[in-house]
């Protein structure tokens, strides 16, 4: 068990080793095992590269994100600007069906709004607009359409749990009702949570998944 100062060293030397985030801008801080980053930072998806690297870090049991989006002068663009190039990004992308999303901003927050059928589309979709020069935040709306029963839907979730996670499976819960998937148990780290979250939304039908997952390592 690390103790919050090897953490503190551990998520500052990440953020560091990362090249695509400018590690001065970020404070980090530690209680209990849970980080919070703190600071200003050009783009997006630099917020959300900090965000990925700390998760990384063994024994990070929880991340708290107090980063705000101040953008540089060169990165500054109108909403219809940015609009626009997210429209084009969601086009030209084999993994959303952009006809069935769409997209507003406001002062380079963008929304996105629609109905798919898959969570990889759900997930695509954010993956499209997180680079896009101009963009201070994201908020994905998007619906996922249920398209399995409950018992379905756990049957898949288990099956992929034991495939790719088989060191928690047993220790997970899975409640599904009406598309709405919920974990209970508990994992070793936060990769852990991420991987098995990531394999229940994965499954056919899910729309969304409640994490009560306990981190115990």
């Amino acid at each position: 068990m690390k103790t919050d100062t090897q953490l503190k060293a551990d998520v500052m030397a990440e953020l560091a080793w990362d090249a695509a985030i400018n590690a001065t801008g970020i404070g980090v801080m530690v209680k209990n095992g849970v980080v919070t980053l703190s600071g200003h930072l050009d783009t997006f998806a630099e917020k959300y590269a900090a965000e990925r690297a700390a998760r990384r870090v063994a024994g990070v049991r929880g991340i708290a994100l107090e980063l705000d989006v101040k953008l540089a002068a060169e990165h500054r663009r109108s909403d219809s600007e940015i609009a626009q190039a997210a429209a084009s990004a969601l086009r030209w992308s084999s993994l959303v069906p952009d006809e069935h999303v769409k997209v507003e901003v406001e002062d380079g927050w963008v929304t996105l709004t629609g109905e798919v059928d898959w969570g990889y589309q759900f997930t695509n979709a954010e993956q499209c607009i997180r680079p896009l020069v101009g963009v201070r935040g994201l908020t994905n709306r998007i619906t996922i359409k249920p398209r399995a029963s409950s018992k379905d839907i756990g049957t898949e979730i288990t099956a992929a749990l034991t495939r790719q996670a088989a060191r928690e499976a047993d220790h997970i819960n899975i409640e599904v009702e009406g598309g709405v998937v919920t974990l209970r148990g508990k994992v070793h780290s936060l990769p852990e949570r991420d991987a098995a979250i990531g394999a229940a939304f994965s499954a056919r039908g899910v729309s969304r998944v409640v994490d009560k997952l306990e981190i115990t390592g």
